[in-house]
């Protein structure tokens, strides 16, 4: 067949260890074959992060939002450990965490149904959607140990210097830690309207969940935007496309969502949701089974898989072992970004292609190859597992046949 052609680039953000593997795999077997692959790539490998001293991060994002559409691979965010394995300059931010703060963006991370990989929870019948806030709390937070007895107090003073605000946050008896955390209105506000914005795209309910009963200024503020947004802006429009806005405490949304069937879009805060979607992931099958995709109000989209970079089966690799390592959520991130680039750009074969390519990839799987993490869990008879260039191999295989 003709390559299909692109018109506007996407942004590529290369990554690291086995997924940055993958990555090549993918773009060589089930890409370029078939699309005039038309990318600005930029190496967000950790090594290269800190030749650039973080730069390259900076310079994909700003990419992102010239481009509208990026495609990430996973990264690695390092920790003591990393700075001494990589011999690093200096312990570098999350580039997820940058990326994220840059586009303003609300991370939606939904599972890949199959048959044959049942959720944990029998009642769950479709995909429950994470949005999850990806900005501010504990991620963007200030920490301090106290070393014996006496008072931390948090303060607010305007620029102008005209008001000052102070409240006890507790009086130490001896040693312990602090924590402050912050968030802001713009940034709450995005949020609320991605959030939005997506429960119409898909036609879903839209839950927020937080935990104002407790936190009566930080997390009702939360909820005193969303609720506002609703009321003024959403409200007929939901009625209209026949979806519901439902507000909850995050406990009894966690005790509702084990007794529903699915097939809605949770809001929750930063922490929550990060905890929140590989809590989801896991029940439904797996973490390398979840697409995740950056959505910005300002019309900015970076999809990526929800997973890390897979160490454990990277030093295999090295090695010269063979590794069984699931590559269907970095699939779907390409299959993602070229979707929304081909709808930006009226190009209707590269969005039929993405199709396409899903449809191959969840076919593979039903029948009965796939990657180790999928053999063990599967109820399939006869599941036969596949290595990892084996398994994107017999995707393409599928692939010819769809096409």
């Amino acid at each position: 067949m003709e390559k299909i052609q692109m018109k506007t680039p996407l942004v590529e953000m290369d990554g690291d260890e086995m997924t940055r593997i993958l990555w090549k795999m993918i773009k060589d077997d089930l890409l370029t074959p078939y699309i005039d692959l038309k990318t600005e790539y930029y190496d967000l490998g950790l090594k290269h992060r800190d030749e650039t001293n973080d730069q390259v991060t900076r310079d994909s994002a700003e990419a992102a939002m010239k481009y509208g559409v990026a495609v990430k691979c996973a990264t690695i965010t390092p920790n003591a450990a990393r700075v001494r394995e990589y011999n690093l300059k200096e312990m570098w931010k999350s580039p997820n965490g940058t990326i994220r703060a840059m586009l303003d963006g609300t991370v939606f991370r939904t599972p890949i149904l199959v048959k044959g990989i049942d959720p944990v929870v029998k009642c769950w019948k479709k995909p429950i959607t994470i949005a999850r806030h990806a900005y501010g709390d504990v991620y963007r937070n200030v920490e301090m140990r106290v070393p014996k007895a006496g008072k931390v107090e948090l303060v607010y003073t305007s620029d102008d210097g005209t008001i000052t605000k102070k409240e006890l946050v507790h009086q130490f008896d001896g040693p312990g830690v602090v924590q402050g955390t912050h968030n802001l209105d713009q940034s709450i506000t995005s949020f609320a309207k991605s959030c939005f914005e997506f429960a119409l795209s898909r036609k879903e309910d839209l839950w927020f969940a937080t935990k104002d009963t407790i936190s009566k200024t930080y997390d009702h503020r939360f909820k005193d935007i969303f609720q506002e947004m609703y009321d003024t802006q959403y409200k007929y429009k939901f009625k209209a496309a026949g979806i519901t806005y439902f507000y909850t405490l995050i406990d009894d949304a966690v005790a509702r969502i084990m007794k529903s069937e699915g097939g809605f879009i949770w809001a929750c805060k930063n922490y929550d949701g990060d905890v929140m979607s590989d809590m989801l992931s896991s029940a439904f099958g797996s973490l390398a089974m979840m697409t995740s995709v950056l959505v910005s109000p300002h019309g900015y989209y970076e999809y990526e898989a929800a997973h890390g970079t897979v160490q454990r089966h990277y030093y295999k690799y090295l090695k010269g072992e063979k590794t069984s390592t699931n590559s269907v959520a970095t699939i779907f991130a390409w299959t993602g970004a070229l979707r929304k680039r081909g709808e930006l750009d009226a190009i209707p074969e590269l969005v039929r292609f993405a199709d396409k390519l899903e449809e191959a990839t969840i076919a593979t799987i039903e029948s009965g190859k796939m990657t180790g993490d999928l053999a063990r869990i599967t109820s399939l008879p006869n599941a036969e597992s596949l290595d990892s260039e084996a398994f994107i191999l017999a995707i393409r295989d599928t692939l010819e046949k769809i096409l």
